[in-house]
Formats: structure tokens, C-alpha cells, sequence
């Protein structure tokens, strides 16, 4: 063989060494950053809108022409918790709930009105616990209990604050970015969605996990939509409730809903008919209908949230979580608002996606409640739950194993309102699959009790119906168990003495 015939036979062996070499090496790189993308912890985002229908989605199909198509990426890619309830149906209280992991009666935010916050030092937001495990964490948008001014403003938990007193404006709305008070100019849902970007892609350390909250002030009336979607579904009707609620006359009904309904003090006693005239449909359009288009410019907003995660390399690391403070009535029971114990009012959207957990398309039936989401998140990022949440951690759920244990029950609460249209006592209601109860404590007023399987949409009040008294009874000692286990006391806070001496005696 000729000398240069076996050099290269030669060269040609230590060119496939080379490459051998370099493929291996490539391969052992690539499952290092594999095992350390798996070991990485998870992002947060977590996305709240004020007032949303949990049946307002396009992948609910209440309203064949409202298009979410981010809102429904989040449910084909991830988990649908089609029973999640919030533990009481407004703003403030359920914010905090949301944030602490505990009821309104124990955090100590029980309305809208009175300005007051959790109590922080014994009731930590999640995004403390998470700050004190090495997590960078952002707050952009509503939060409705910091009501006063400056670095006064800034709640704990949060290395960057952008937020607003109280519900905001829908346009021009004055702000406080990190203490620092001025005016923005623009669209509140878009000045949101360009301050959390702005955090995601300047301001935080790359080199830390983040959380960010990404809360709303849409679709809260007045129900203002952007500009550009003034005209959208413009030339569509609305569709008649499920199960015809629309037609609700509250015969069978307690006296307090029939006198809230037409506009009355619902503790004079005004004299009124047992059963009213049904209402002409539609009802209230022109307010649901711009809430329906409020919803375009928040869906846009998500959409732009995710791709900027995808452009970050940060999507599929990201825990999405997709939800509202409270359920909203849009002409159900003829009614407007929410904070009754209706489905279409304690009722809210949750969807998360996972694609490390959760599998595509997943469907969750279990009863969920505002309190497990402090818990869940908790739980993703590797931190034990404190002793003061009552959530429960929603990741075996996710991840679709079986929870023999998870509650069969679940408690609504509420407190006195005495401001027309949202007049109304204090109550609790307790629902199972089958069945709730709503108790008002009301002396002279009857309670109210539903068959959920047989009438989902509570038009039926069983609570004098004979056949249903022992479903009654186990409701009530339900209720019992359930105000014990999350210690239940309307008293605690100094706020409500003055309201409860009244006891509602109507």
C-alpha cells in the first residue's frame, strides 16, 4: 500500500474519532441541560381577571360567537377545574383569599368597603414564601386593599409594584410603580400587559425564578371595552340563560331576593307579591355585552404574555394559572353583580397549564376552592405549606391521580351589604355534588335548598319539601363541621360587631 493511501486511511479514522467524540460530548451536554432544565424550578404567572363569567370562554360554548382563543390554548394544553368556587364572590376578600390561602373571616378582608388589609405579619402571601426561596416576584395590576398612597401602597411579598387604589380607571388611570405616583396614558388592560412584559424581559434577574401576578381590573363594570372593540359582536344576540334562569320569578324563593330584585332595602318590610312577573329578555344587554368585549383585549393580553414567554424560552417552565375573583350574573335570576351563593356568582374559571404535570385536555371535577391556589403554588416550587393556609394543594389533581380524601363539601361565605343593587344578608351556603344550602340566619325568612343534579340552575327551592328533610339535616351538620374546621367566627373582626348587632331580624 502507498504511503499517502494510508495517511489518509489514517486521517480518515481520526476524523470519525473527532466526531465521535464531539457527538458524545454533544449528547452528555444535552443531558445536563435536560436533567437541569427537569430540576429547574417553575415559573409563575398567574393571571386574574375581576368578574368573569366561568362559563364566559369560548371553549364553554354559552356565547357561539365570543372568541378566547388564549383562554381556550390554556384548557386543550392543560387543566380545566370546571368546579372551582371562590370562598367569597368579591373583590377584596377574594384576592386575599387567593393570596393567604385562608377565608375572608380569617384574613380579616371581608368587603370592599372598608379599606382594610390581611393581616400580613400572620397571614403571609404565598409570593413571601416564595421571595424567601430565592424567587423574584412581581405584582402588576389590581389588588383592591392597599388603599393608601406612596411606598405605602407596595404590599409584601413583591420586589416590583405597579398598581392602582381601589378599582382603577378603565382609561388614563393614576398609578404607583414602586411607591412612585403618577398618570398613565392609554387602556388599563393594555398598560397591564406592557408593564408585565416590561418585568419579564428588562427587569428581573434572568439567573432567578420568578412570579408574577398579571391581576386586572377588567371586566369589572362600568364594563368599558378597549377602543378597538367598541363595535365587536355588534350585530349578535344574546343567548337565553342555561336552564332558562332568565325566567326566575322566586316563587318558593326568600322575600330578601324578590325585594333586591326590584331595588327595595331588603330590611324594610315593604309589602311584596310571592311570586313576580317574569322578566322581558334580554336582560341588562348593553352591560353584558361590552363585559363580553372587555374579555377580547384580556385575551389578547394573554396571548401576548405567552408568546413572550415562548420568545424567553419560558413557556413550557411556566406555571400558567388562569382565573377571576368572583362569577358575575349575566341576567341568571335576573339578577346583576355577583356575591350571592348562586353558581353563576361563587362559580369562577381556573384554568392551568403544566406540560411538565399536567397532560393535555385535562378535566378536573373535584370541588376546588381560591384558598388551594396559595397551597398549589406553594407545593410546585418545593415549599411546605404553612401552618395558617386551610387550601389544600391541588398538584395530584393536575397530574391526575386520584384524591380519595379531597373534600366532598364545600363553604360559601358572605357578609351584610345594605347599598341597593347589592343589598343582601349575611350568609353561608354548603355544597356537595348533589346538593346546597344556603343559610342566611335571617328569623323571619326562609332558607334555601337546591338538588344541583336534577336543577342545576337553582330554580327550585326545596327547603319546605318534606322528601328533602333529611338532606336538610345532613346539610346542617355539614355546615357545622365545616365552620369548626375552618373556624368560622363572623365576630372576630371589629368591623362587623357593629353589623351583626342588628342579627338580621327582619
Amino acid at each position: 500500500m502507498k504511503k499517502n493511501s494510508v495517511t489518509g486511511l489514517n486521517n480518515i479514522f481520526l476524523l470519525i474519532c473527532c466526531i465521535a467524540f464531539i457527538m458524545s460530548c454533544t449528547s452528555v451536554n444535552a443531558q445536563k441541560n435536560q436533567r437541569a432544565t427537569e430540576s429547574k424550578k417553575p415559573n409563575f404567572l398567574f393571571v386574574l381577571v375581576d368578574d368573569q363569567p366561568f362559563d364566559a370562554m369560548g371553549i364553554s360554548g354559552r356565547y357561539p360567537f365570543l372568541k378566547t382563543p388564549n383562554m381556550d390554548r390554556l384548557a386543550k394544553e392543560g387543566a380545566n377545574i370546571e368546579n372551582f368556587f371562590v370562598t367569597q364572590s368579591i373583590c377584596s376578600p377574594s384576592r386575599a383569599s387567593f393570596l393567604t390561602g385562608t377565608y375572608p373571616h380569617i384574613h380579616g378582608v371581608n368587603q370592599n368597603n372598608i379599606h382594610v388589609d390581611p393581616k400580613w405579619d400572620e397571614f403571609a402571601p404565598f409570593s413571601s414564601h416564595l421571595q424567601q426561596a430565592g424567587y423574584q416576584t412581581a405584582h402588576v395590576g389590581k389588588i383592591h386593599m392597599a388603599h393608601k398612597k406612596g411606598k405605602n401602597h407596595i404590599r409584601p411579598g413583591f420586589d416590583y409594584w405597579f398598581s392602582f387604589i381601589g378599582q382603577g380607571k378603565y382609561f388614563d388611570p393614576p398609578v404607583n410603580e414602586n411607591g412612585k405616583e403618577y398618570q398613565e396614558k392609554g387602556y388599563i388592560t393594555d398598560i397591564l400587559t406592557n408593564k408585565a412584559i416590561s418585568w419579564l424581559k428588562e427587569k428581573r434577574d434572568p439567573n432567578k425564578p420568578f412570579s408574577l401576578n398579571l391581576w386586572h381590573k377588567a371586566v369589572h363594570q362600568p364594563h368599558l371595552p378597549a377602543p378597538r372593540h367598541t363595535d365587536l359582536y355588534k350585530e349578535e344576540e344574546l343567548p337565553t340563560p342555561p336552564y332558562d334562569t332568565h325566567k326566575e320569578t322566586f316563587k318558593g324563593k326568600p322575600q330578601w331576593q324578590r325585594k333586591k330584585t326590584f331595588g327595595f332595602d331588603w330590611k324594610n318590610n315593604l309589602p311584596i307579591a310571592l311570586e313576580l312577573p317574569e322578566k322581558k329578555w334580554p336582560i341588562n344587554y348593553n352591560r353584558n355585552m361590552n363585559l363580553l368585549r372587555c374579555l377580547a383585549a384580556i385575551d389578547e393580553s394573554l396571548g401576548k404574555v405567552l408568546a413572550t414567554l415562548e420568545q424567553m424560552g419560558e413557556l413550557d417552565n411556566t406555571v400558567i394559572i388562569y382565573s377571576s375573583d368572583n362569577g358575575y350574573f349575566m341576567g341568571e335570576h335576573t339578577f346583576l353583580d355577583k356575591r350571592l351563593a348562586y353558581e353563576n356568582s361563587m362559580r369562577v374559571p381556573m384554568l392551568i397549564r403544566y406540560p411538565k404535570l399536567i397532560k393535555p385536555n385535562t378535566i378536573i371535577d373535584e370541588q376546588c376552592l381560591n384558598i388551594d391556589m396559595a397551597p398549589t403554588i406553594l407545593n410546585l416550587a418545593g415549599i411546605e405549606k404553612p401552618d395558617y393556609m386551610q387550601g389544600e394543594s391541588m398538584v395530584n389533581l393536575l397530574k391526575g391521580d386520584t384524591e380519595d380524601n379531597w373534600r366532598k363539601s364545600i363553604l360559601f361565605e358572605y357578609y351584610l351589604d345594605t347599598y341597593w343593587p347589592f343589598a343582601g344578608p349575611n350568609q353561608i351556603a354548603v355544597r356537595t355534588d348533589s346538593y346546597k344550602l344556603v343559610d342566611t340566619f335571617l328569623k323571619n325568612d326562609i332558607d334555601e335548598l337546591y338538588d344541583l343534579k336534577a336543577d342545576p340552575g337553582e330554580m327550585t327551592n326545596l327547603i319546605n319539601n318534606p322528601k328533602y328533610a333529611e338532606i336538610e339535616a345532613n346539610l346542617r351538620n355539614e355546615a357545622t363541621k365545616l365552620k369548626k374546621q375552618y373556624k368560622y367566627n363572623p365576630e372576630r373582626d371589629w368591623w362587623l360587631k357593629e353589623v351583626i348587632k342588628s342579627k338580621q331580624d327582619q
